[in-house]
């Protein structure tokens, strides 16, 4: 369910725009990223901050919320997600899904953190207004995640953008792609894209951190004397030594096959040991001791 933004930045609904302002910027500050990297739990209440802003920030987006038109998320009340196509791909998106709403009137993060790491706060006579930033959510595969990839994405207006995704990124990261959202209404730059990541799932890989996890079967008798298999790894297959005498749930490690950020993350091996053959009549006579 949608979060109440009201509550996010805990301010009562009859709070002035100078009050949320105020709420918003102390949230961020003590839930900066920067501030605490590597601390996803304060990354998601920032996220979460941020996009309660993004509502009651604008006049707009905040009068729509509190006449129950839209939800916490920006998104229509009384629909599923995000309005029409919500959910669905488009073409040529290589089966990427998006949700498209506008943001608050330029960028709550460039106006209320300016003043806080240094900058100056919004002039009285601010000139040529940014356009809206617009804001989308792309499903991209494990594969991508874990390497890294440039992708041609299909926008919900049709257009096409090289996106880069980084090696390592998560499911609630956002890339921001400058200048691709909805123009100035006063000659001003245009507002950004940004683009909340979720990573699909894989079949054959886990992912801890910048390591990978994976199982891969190994026959009774590679198992006993020793050999190789084969392993998919997502930069490709590799040739893996399993040491004789192996049993099933030994881990070997693929040093550098994990994560591709610098230094690379490692790929952990399961061995499952298999028969080849159940009905081997010579594998059933050394059961039965003969």
């Amino acid at each position: 369910m949608a979060l109440d933004p009201y509550k996010v930045l805990g301010v009562p609904r009859t709070a002035t725009e100078a009050e949320i302002k105020k709420a918003y910027r102390a949230k961020a500050k003590a839930l900066h990223p920067d501030l605490h990297p590597n601390d996803e739990k304060k990354a998601e209440e920032f996220k979460q901050a941020s996009a309660a802003f993004a509502i009651l920030g604008d006049k707009e987006q905040k009068a729509k919320f509190d006449r129950g038109e839209i939800d916490g998320d920006g998104n229509p009340r009384g629909f599923a997600g995000g309005g029409p196509g919500a959910g669905e791909g488009f073409p040529g998106g290589g089966g990427f899904r998006w949700e498209s709403r506008g943001g608050a009137q330029g960028d709550p993060f460039e106006d209320i953190l300016s003043g806080m790491f240094g900058g100056g706060g919004r002039r009285r006579n601010p000139g040529p207004i940014k356009g809206r930033d617009v804001r989308y959510r792309v499903e991209i595969s494990f594969e991508d995640a874990v390497t890294g990839a440039r992708r041609r994405m299909t926008m919900a207006d049709g257009s096409a953008l090289d996106v880069n995704i980084p090696a390592g990124i998560t499911t609630g990261q956002v890339l921001r792609l400058k200048s691709q959202g909805q123009p100035s209404p006063t000659d001003g730059p245009p507002g950004d894209a940004l683009l909340e990541v979720e990573v699909a799932g894989s079949p054959v890989w886990t992912r801890e951190g910048n390591n990978l996890r994976m199982s891969v079967p190994v026959d009774l008798k590679k198992a006993v004397l020793g050999g190789s298999v084969d392993v998919k790894t997502p930069t490709g297959s590799v040739s893996l030594k399993v040491p004789a005498g192996s049993n099933t749930g030994a881990q070997l490690r693929l040093k550098g096959k994990g994560v591709q950020v610098s230094p690379p993350g490692d790929l952990y091996v399961r061995l499952e040991i298999v028969l080849a053959d159940p009905k081997d009549e010579g594998l059933k006579r050394w059961a039965e001791g003969r």
